[in-house]
């Protein structure tokens, strides 16, 4: 029998973590089924068991492929950027939509909220990293505020659709002065 490239076999596991952001954006978790995600995912039911025991564990996956998209400084520019880059997902794939049931799921779900933990940490690194001459404590609490007003855009994106993210970036920038 011939073996199965490793290729393929990502392909596919990317094919159903795909599908099942997809309906876990358009649906939330509680309203999605396995054999809702064998349906959006064009696959068997053994295809999706071969990769993932439980939804659970796709829950887990999808969390855990976040986006790495974060500024590379703390301009007005890039700020914005960023943001902009939030808004295009929320519009274009429902991430808005899947972070904020993430974030809701991690509040009952030990295993996701650790990873939603290492995620925000990270977060608040990145961020204390570009600030220029601030003690540490200051940094950690800039970053802090930074991460919360981040993630405060992109739950608003969630429940109230397209939203300018000026003034968004005119607080982080505020936060930011100090």
């Amino acid at each position: 029998m011939p073996k199965v490239a490793q290729a393929h076999l990502d392909a596919r596991r990317q094919q159903i973590l795909d599908a099942a952001r997809a309906r876990f954006a358009s649906h939330g978790f509680a309203r999605t089924s396995i054999a809702d995600i064998v349906t959006e995912s064009g696959l068997s039911n053994g295809a999706i068991y071969r990769y993932f025991t439980s939804k659970e564990e796709l829950v887990i996956a999808v969390c855990e492929q976040a986006s790495g998209a974060f500024p590379t400084a703390l301009t007005v520019e890039a700020v914005n950027g960023f943001l902009e880059h939030v808004r295009v997902l929320a519009r274009g794939t429902g991430h808005a939509r899947l972070v904020v049931q993430i974030y809701a799921e991690a509040a009952v779900n030990p295993a996701l909220a650790a990873i939603v933990q290492q995620q925000l940490a990270a977060m608040r690194a990145a961020v204390a990293d570009l600030i220029p001459d601030r003690q540490n404590a200051d940094a950690a609490q800039i970053a802090e505020a930074f991460v919360a007003v981040c993630s405060g855009y992109g739950e608003q994106l969630a429940i109230r659709g397209d939203l300018d993210p000026a003034p968004f970036t005119s607080a982080v920038m505020a936060i930011l002065k100090g």
